[in-house]
């Protein structure tokens, strides 16, 4: 008698913002497009609003506002980076929503950015960052789509 392993089921994980799904490799900062913080994807934004990918708690909300880290339940880490070097605004154009360690569920709204102001001066792209490599065997993303914030799968992880 043979006995078939299980597969894990495929996690999704909601788009943290509206807009179009790009591979990481493709953003314009080396230090995303070489994996040097991590695997991932990118979203080239066309709304303000940034959700909660899934449900888990808030590990790292940047002083500056530019990205948010969120542990999922399962021990996934995922970093939001907004935009290139938007560091350099030290908050201005960002609003926070959220704290550290407060616990989100998906869809949650985390953060909201005036893109008119800061488009001005930076790329908007977005990276979505696995910075835990070992949470996860696998991740798929259907590129050069569309999705809608909080309410679309991006990704989905095993």
């Amino acid at each position: 008698m043979f006995f078939k392993k299980k597969e894990k089921e495929m996690k999704k994980l909601l788009a943290p913002v509206s807009g179009k799904l790009i591979a990481i490799e493709k953003v314009s900062d080396p230090v995303f497009a070489q994996k040097m913080m991590g695997d991932g994807f990118a979203i080239e934004p066309t709304s303000e609003q940034f959700y909660a990918l899934a449900d888990g708690k808030i590990s790292a909300v940047f002083p500056s506002n530019h990205a948010y880290g969120i542990t999922l339940d399962d021990g996934m880490e995922i970093l939001v980076h907004i935009g290139l070097e938007t560091v350099n605004e030290n908050g201005k154009g960002f609003t926070c929503h959220v704290q550290l360690n407060d616990v989100v569920k998906a869809g949650d709204m985390i953060m909201e950015i005036d893109s008119a102001y800061l488009k001005e001066k930076y790329d908007l792209t977005t990276m979505v960052i696995f910075t835990n490599a070992n949470a996860y065997e696998e991740f798929k993303v259907e590129y050069d789509s569309e999705v809608v914030g909080g309410k679309d799968t991006a990704a989905s992880y095993r």
